[in-house]
């Protein structure tokens, strides 16, 4: 059992816990939070101690590792300061904010030779991994260009002093919230990204830009779409389309895979569908799961250093571009 901390017991830190406390081989025994009020509760009732500072959780020899849901800007110094402290490290999403940031972190945990783990929870989905299959077997034959659209209705929940309002702590509209985990699927099926180019429009909140649009060319050729908003329906979509077929994710959940093959000559009809359910697959759970497989040496983390090393360098050249409005070259 892995005995861990949950930094940042906010929404989704005490989602994070739900999904795995008292289920699998995490447990949770420290919280620490900047709010001390809207937690207490929770981790009472989760037998969870609640600590003052940061520096207390790593000073508590009890705990193992770190789980980080705390504002954006904080992870770097975060993660170096538990990798000299020790602890294994699982960190939410987005990693960092710039590249620099990323590789002083990624360097301070090797260095002390702990894991570090970043939470892009949608790869482990059965649909994302049908996908990844089709791509890496040739049953979609060479790819033409892959296009993830993914929006969800948060922004009425935003307020003016909350972080994830701040241009500082959340750049270029949805990216931050949503378009990461788009991005990093991308990433893991077609490698570094070479160029990119961002939109974005404040269009149903006063706080910050709360819909982007990115273009992007990868290393390799392929070329990408990622349309984000936190201001519609919940909706989600991923396809990749190659020479012989289409696959597709499609459902807010994930929960359904459609394999359309191409025709075996122009204009004749598609071939038959391959439609695949999933019904109520925790992605929280798993990547929580994999974190103490991980720790305890049974199998590496499925999502490498270098692909997030390389969505935060993505990340950065999307923020550059949103700002200053033209295509600019991945670092």
């Amino acid at each position: 059992m892995l005995r861990t901390a949950i930094v940042g017991v906010g929404w989704w830190g005490q989602t994070l816990v739900d999904s795995i406390h008292g289920k699998g081989d995490v447990q949770f025994v420290v919280g620490q939070t900047r709010t001390r009020s809207r937690a207490e509760e929770f981790c009472q009732k989760r037998n969870i101690k609640l600590v003052d500072d940061y520096a207390a959780v790593l000073a508590d020899p009890s705990v193992e590792a770190v789980v980080l849901a705390t504002p954006h800007s904080q992870h770097g110094e975060q993660v170096r300061l538990a990798a000299e402290a020790g602890k294994h490290i699982f960190c939410e999403k987005p990693f960092t904010l710039t590249g620099a940031e990323a590789e002083s972190a990624i360097a301070a945990a090797k260095k002390a030779g702990v894991v570090l783990a970043v939470g892009f929870n949608r790869r482990f989905h059965p649909s994302m991994q049908q996908v990844a299959k089709r791509v890496r077997n040739g049953e979609l034959g060479d790819v033409v260009s892959v296009l993830g659209h993914h929006t969800s209705f948060s922004s009425p929940a935003l307020t003016a002093d909350g972080w994830r309002t701040s241009p500082d702590e959340a750049p270029a509209g949805a990216m931050t919230a949503i378009g990461v985990h788009t991005l990093d699927c991308m990433i893991a099926l077609f490698g570094p990204v070479a160029e990119v180019y961002c939109v974005t429009a404040r269009r149903a909140t006063q706080q910050a830009d709360d819909t982007t649009s990115v273009l992007i060319k990868f290393a390799n050729g392929v070329t990408g779409n990622i349309f984000c908003s936190i201001s519609s329906a919940a909706h989600y979509s991923f396809k990749v389309f190659g020479i012989k077929g289409v696959a597709e994710i499609s459902k807010p959940n994930l929960d359904q895979f459609t394999f359309i093959p191409a025709p075996p000559r122009p204009r004749e009809p598609n071939g038959t569908p391959e439609v695949i359910e999933t019904a109520k697959f925790d992605t929280l759970n798993a990547e929580l799961a994999a974190f103490a497989d991980a720790v305890a040496g049974k199998a590496p983390f499925p999502v490498p250093l270098d692909d997030v090393l390389m969505g935060v360098k993505t990340f950065e050249a999307i923020v550059r571009s949103s700002k200053e409005g033209r295509p600019v070259k991945v670092a």
